[in-house]
């Protein structure tokens, strides 16, 4: 194959995956839509819809010589073409499992396209066979057959149509969709486009300053011709005729300078106005092509839902409202990780299985909601909620204790909401033991370092029995927003609009000092009153004694401070001088300082002078930072280090072999055991800090050796992490049941898993 070649058929591989991409979400939707779909019409609509899907991509998938994907295709073609004709026939919950399966196998094959990575679909392909050679027998108990009527006339019109939808078929045949043309543009030649139109952004500011200047050279002139004036007093007493020439003619030449001046300066605010306008149109229209619906990233969400609900045995529906608004795709990016472990989190520890929700009068199914809308302020607010069991603050309390996070003596005077808290810290769980899914303590931790990194702020709200919320309040846009320019100790900031609430100034008589803390009541609340300098350590001392004096006796014993806001946290901060709003364009730091405390970029105003733009989540944790947490966590840290030991059980010589050398490189003190039996034995003898154990073992497995150190007085402490091939549901439950602290599959093993739990449990 010579290179045109290769190119042309990369080319149309690339294609091929952007298509396929689009077949595989309307199978997906359409799946999971048929699942839950008890109208007969609606039904015909779906299982027509799927169809046309896997014949669409059957087509695509033999012009690039995908043969795998073409037979699955093939077989799915058959199973919907039988479900058109048959109304008997019926899909099982286990049956759409296998759909749901050979699915998410052809978007892998689709994703692996040109990279030579054969994939085995020999279990796929019979598990679809399965269900398109056997006619299942409808049973009272089962749900009612798929009532697949013929088409209607206008179910036909409107399922003719590229963009299909479930409801289409409630239009009339005189009802014309409305066309929206669309290209594809790859991002990487946006991007640039982009970054140019924020570069006008500057352009701008540059001509503001010129401005500026302009308006000071012309008072300058002002100036000079009140000096000029005073000469006319000298000339008359001296009566020089050539003082007096001299004086009308730089007179004259002043006004003339001054009039050209005017003119120029007039031209060029129109000029700045003009200029402002078009840059903040082509800004605006550059961050609408930017921007996409939040069901980009949410498309894959209800399915994901069920596949992690039916895993652990529960029923859990997704409610997603707000698809349609559209956020920076980079933005978009970034939220989805923490959306999948708020869901997730609220699968694993809110909603319960349906025995235990029926004995508490809920619903066998529980409800998860997604919930999307915009404020005011540029933002958009995330509420994600469930109707589980809510938050076990007795659990975060313990949870923390056990971190040292938290001393026991100061546990009774937290408020519910400071207790809440704690669960966004890394390592915090309140969930009975480690598996893939959860119990690690990082997936909120993760949640709130991501959401604040976009310069947003996360919340939680819990009620017992009745479920959590969490609200995620992050801006539409990344690239500009307003901000006010401060300066405290000689140096300016950049605060970000949206997290002031108010801005003013006070007596610093106003500012009271309560249990060794500056406070100052606005609106019958006391509020913590710290100098910005301090926080950022540019200065020493107290907030308000370490202001500098003001020239003027008037404003003396006056102090300007700067409310601001977070996650629920309000803080006075004191600043030498509040300048002026200004729209900021953020300016990354660049790789070798990826992570300053307290700033999260900058930011260049139109004299070209470089002011760094504050990180108000990192500043509120500065300045609610005291001496005494520092000290506290100084004693915890002043214990030497000693060496743990472990103890790894497993009958396959290979595994307990690369398991020991794992840990054993990671520093801990390894000991082998090769059974139940032999562990149990070696367990009551030697001194062992944690336990590593294979399940599937003879004379006595994992499940029975952890029983059994439970039981024991001397051993019941120890924690047990088993790591084993069985990975389904029963097996995991038998493991909990059986007290084990963390349940590591096989076939997701890595090193660094297993290296993290042990360290966690230690």
């Amino acid at each position: 194959m010579d290179k045109k070649e290769e190119e042309f058929l990369q080319r149309l591989q690339s294609m091929f995956r952007v298509e396929a991409e689009e077949h595989i979400r309307g199978l997906t939707s359409g799946l999971m839509e048929l699942e839950k779909s008890t109208d007969p019409e609606q039904t015909a609509a779906l299982i027509e819809t799927i169809f046309r899907e896997a014949h669409s991509l059957k087509g695509a998938a033999r012009s690039v010589n995908m043969k795998d994907v073409e037979s699955v295709c093939r077989v799915l073609e058959n199973i919907f073409g039988k479900l058109k004709s048959d109304r008997t026939y019926v899909l099982t919950a286990e049956q759409f499992d296998s759909l749901h399966g050979a699915i998410d196998s052809v978007s892998t094959m689709v994703s692996s396209v040109g990279t030579n990575t054969p994939k085995d679909n020999k279990k796929i392909m019979k598990q679809l066979q399965d269900i398109a050679e056997v006619k299942q027998p409808v049973k009272a108990t089962e749900k009612k057959p798929m009532a697949v009527k013929k088409p209607s006339e206008k179910t036909e019109n409107a399922l003719s149509r590229s963009d299909v939808v479930p409801a289409a078929a409630e239009l009339s045949i005189e009802e014309k969709p409305i066309q929206i043309e669309t290209v594809r543009i790859p991002t990487a030649k946006l991007d640039p486009l982009f970054l140019q139109a924020e570069q006008l952004i500057q352009s701008r500011m540059t001509a503001e300053q010129r401005t500026k200047e302009l308006k000071t050279i012309l008072d300058a002139i002002e100036s000079w011709k009140k000096e000029l004036r005073k000469w006319d007093v000298y000339r008359s007493t001296e009566g020089k005729r050539q003082l007096q020439e001299l004086h009308e003619f730089v007179n004259e030449k002043c006004n003339e300078l001054a009039s050209r001046i005017t003119v120029v300066g007039h031209a060029f605010e129109n000029d700045q106005r003009s200029l402002g306008h078009m840059i903040d149109d082509h800004v605006e229209s550059m961050k609408s092509v930017l921007m996409l619906p939040v069901s980009t990233i949410t498309e894959g969400f209800p399915k994901f839902v069920r596949d992690l609900a039916r895993n652990q045995g529960k029923e859990v529906e997704l409610i997603v409202r707000g698809k349609e608004i559209e956020v920076d795709k980079r933005i978009l990016e970034e939220l989805k990780d923490p959306l999948i472990h708020l869901i997730r989190n609220c699968i694993d520890h809110g909603i319960k299985k349906t025995g235990e929700r029926e004995r508490f009068g809920k619903p066998p199914q529980g409800k998860l909601t997604l919930n999307f809308s915009t404020t005011e302020s540029r933002h958009v607010e995330i509420i994600i909620s469930d109707d589980g069991e809510g938050i076990e603050l007795d659990k975060v309390c313990a949870a923390a204790i056990k971190a040292g996070l938290l001393a026991k003596e100061k546990v009774e005077a937290l408020s519910t909401q400071e207790i809440l808290l704690f669960i966004f810290q890394s390592g915090i769980t309140t969930s009975p033991m480690i598996t893939d899914i959860s119990g690690r303590g990082l997936g909120l931790a993760i949640v709130r370092e991501k959401v604040e990194k976009l310069g947003g702020s996360v919340t939680v709200e819990s009620r017992p029995k009745s479920g959590t919320t969490f609200r995620l309040l992050v801006p539409l846009t990344l690239a500009t927003f307003k901000g006010v320019i401060v300066k405290t100790d000689e140096h300016l900031f950049a605060v970000p609009t949206m997290n002031i609430e108010r801005a003013m100034r006070v007596h610093r008589e106003e500012i009271k000092t309560v249990e060794n803390k500056e406070t100052i009541m606005i609106d019958g609340k006391i509020l913590t009153a710290v100098n910005l300098g301090v926080v950022l350590g540019l200065k020493h001392g107290n907030s308000a004694g370490s202001m500098k004096k003001n020239n003027s006796a008037a404003n003396a014993n006056v102090i300007q401070l700067l409310f601001l806001a977070h996650a629920d946290v309000k803080i006075a901060f004191i600043v030498d001088e509040i300048l002026e709003e200004h729209q900021i364009l953020i300016k990354e730091l660049g790789k070798q300082l990826s992570r300053v405390r307290n700033i999260s970029g900058a930011t260049v105003l139109g004299s070209g002078k470089v002011v760094p733009i504050l990180n108000v989540s990192d500043l509120m944790k500065s300045a609610m930072r005291t001496a005494v947490s520092v000290q506290e966590s100084k004693e915890k840290n002043i214990e030497s280090p000693r060496e743990f030991k472990i103890l790894v059980i497993d009958d396959s010589i290979t595994s307990r072999t690369l398991i020991k050398n794992i840990v054993e490189t990671a520093g801990y003190q390894v000991e082998t055991a090769v059974d139940g039996v032999d562990a149990y034995t070696k367990a009551l003898v030697g001194e062992f800090d944690l336990i590593v154990s294979d399940v599937d073992m003879p004379r006595m497995n994992g499940f029975e050796l952890t029983a059994k150190i439970r039981k024991d007085k001397k051993l019941s402490e120890i924690p047990v992490v088993l790591v084993t091939a069985l990975e389904s549901r029963d097996d995991r439950e038998h493991g909990i049941d059986a007290g084990a602290n963390a349940y590591i599959v096989k076939s997701s093993f890595d090193q660094s898993n297993l290296l993290e739990v042990i360290k966690k449990l230690l």
